[in-house]
């Protein structure tokens, strides 16, 4: 198994909700993929561009089609 700090930033297609970007920033620093859904939620109640930083990612990042 290799280390959070190894492994490529890529969306996580078998645990996503959505399009699998909060699952793969979760999966590539060892952080709890439930965890980090919830701060992005509660994240876009606050003024910010939290949600097309999203879709940016959503975009860009590769997908993890590796199962």
């Amino acid at each position: 198994m290799t280390s959070p700090a190894n492994r490529r930033l890529t969306r996580d297609t078998r645990h996503r909700v959505l399009g699998g970007v909060c699952a793969g920033l979760a999966r590539r620093y060892g952080l709890s993929a439930t965890g980090l859904r919830v701060a992005f939620v509660v994240s876009c109640i606050l003024p910010g561009p939290q949600f097309i930083a999203y879709l940016v990612l959503w975009v860009l990042m590769p997908a993890d089609d590796s199962y």
